[in-house]
């Protein structure tokens, strides 16, 4: 009777399973065909993995077509296995790569052909042979290349391919194969990662800014923990953010990095864009965006000890943070202002914002003894985000414009994103 009854059970889940690998499947070919209409239409991601796929297929063929049928190399699948693996996300990682490959390759050939000389019998060899290499192939500094070194070891004595000439041709072979697809992936279309930094640095700006103005319309009036749960998450959300500006700058500039092409198929766009520094002051915006929404927070919590902030306080609060949240907006590389009217916008910014943050410290001086430690916090992160924004800050102040360096508007010179230092 038990086994009867777990057949049964089994039965419905058999019958489903014909269904549930169907539907699967017809996900994932939907998310396929997605993933290819999106490389059609625009560039993307989907068009650099495209792109990518098609060099190396182009750099296996070279790679063949030199080791095969001109040199006739009697292992001339070396050279289009090595040059697959090294037509790599960017040129640098390729060059870096192909280093570790000819090392990796290196030891696992001579390991497999000192174990196959040492024993003469491929058995023993691998017994011999195999634990060290698979020591290597987990050594981490390696990288993806470690797992080549048991692989090479079992291709040598499978092969029975260990005399001193055939270590050379394959060790030869190899080294072809890597020139060949470090050569297709820095002259042919050579990948820049851009994309993904411009991105972020344009929508920082704007989160930042929509935070601030959507706290300043609701300081002013008088907001609850709704409210300032809402924004705290919000400042949370900005500073994964930047997380992403930092991932996409390491990446960005990994990808210029011996790149000969960046100039020539972007020019004006040395690959990144903005600048480290660029990318601190940004961190202590957000920073200083979770510090401020934790502290409102904290003053709207009916607790003992956390007293709700005075109007005193939250009026210069709502203004500074009106101020700021205009000195983030005019850092959008999509400002699109002329440079008279930038300036006239970033110096009233500058001055409610500073007015409003002295105002504070004032309240705070004044009311030493009977304010709240809400109001000494809050003083402390404005002030920082005030310096932020504006020393040498994301937005582009009137006396931080380089000369000669703003394009023509209809309003006269426009600031662009790279004239901030």
């Amino acid at each position: 009777m038990a086994g009867e009854a777990r057949t049964e059970r089994r039965g419905p889940r058999a019958a489903r399973l014909p269904a549930t690998i169907t539907a699967w499947l017809r996900r994932e070919a939907d998310a396929a065909r997605r993933s290819a209409h999106r490389a059609l239409q625009a560039p993307g991601p989907e068009r650099d993995a495209a792109a990518q796929a098609l060099k190396a297929a182009l750099a296996a063929f070279l790679a063949w077509a030199v080791t095969a049928w001109w040199w006739e190399a009697p292992m001339a699948l070396m050279a289009p296995w090595a040059a697959v693996v090294l037509v790599q996300s960017t040129v640098y990682r390729s060059l870096h790569s192909a280093g570790l490959q000819l090392a990796v390759v290196a030891t696992g050939t001579l390991l497999a052909a000192g174990a196959a000389a040492l024993t003469g019998s491929i058995v023993a060899a691998l017994l011999i042979a195999l634990p060290p290499a698979t020591l290597i192939g987990r050594y981490a500094r390696l990288g993806e290349q470690a797992a080549y070194a048991p692989t090479t070891v079992l291709f040598v004595l499978a092969y029975g391919s260990y005399s001193a000439a055939e270590i050379g041709h394959r060790l030869l072979e190899t080294l072809v194969g890597a020139v060949i697809g470090i050569a297709v992936n820095a002259l042919v279309l050579p990948p820049v990662h851009a994309r993904e930094l411009r991105h972020v640095l344009g929508a920082l700006p704007d989160r930042a800014a929509d935070l601030l103005d959507a706290m300043s319309g609701t300081v002013r009036e008088g907001y609850g923990p709704v409210d300032a749960g809402g924004w705290y998450d919000r400042a949370l959300a900005l500073r994964r953010l930047v997380g992403r500006l930092e991932q996409a700058r390491r990446w960005a500039d990994e990808s210029v990095r011996l790149n000969p092409g960046h100039r020539l198929r972007r020019p004006g766009r040395a690959g990144s864009g903005g600048s480290v520094e660029q990318d601190a002051r940004w961190s202590a915006v957000a920073e200083q965006g979770v510090r401020i929404t934790a502290v409102l927070a904290e003053a709207a919590e009916d607790r003992p000890g956390f007293a709700p902030l005075p109007a005193q306080v939250r009026l210069p609060l709502a203004d500074f943070l009106r101020g700021t949240a205009e000195l983030a907006r005019l850092a959008s590389p999509d400002a699109g202002l002329g440079l008279a009217e930038h300036r006239v916008r970033a110096a009233r910014a500058e001055r409610l914002a500073g007015g409003a943050q002295r105002q504070m410290f004032r309240v705070l001086a004044q009311q030493y003894e009977a304010a709240t430690p809400a109001v000494g916090e809050l003083v402390a992160a404005t002030q920082r985000l005030l310096r932020a924004l504006t020393e040498g800050g994301a937005p582009c102040l009137p006396h931080q414009h380089t000369p000669g360096r703003s394009t023509p508007g209809p309003a006269g010179p426009v600031v662009r994103q790279e004239d901030c230092p």
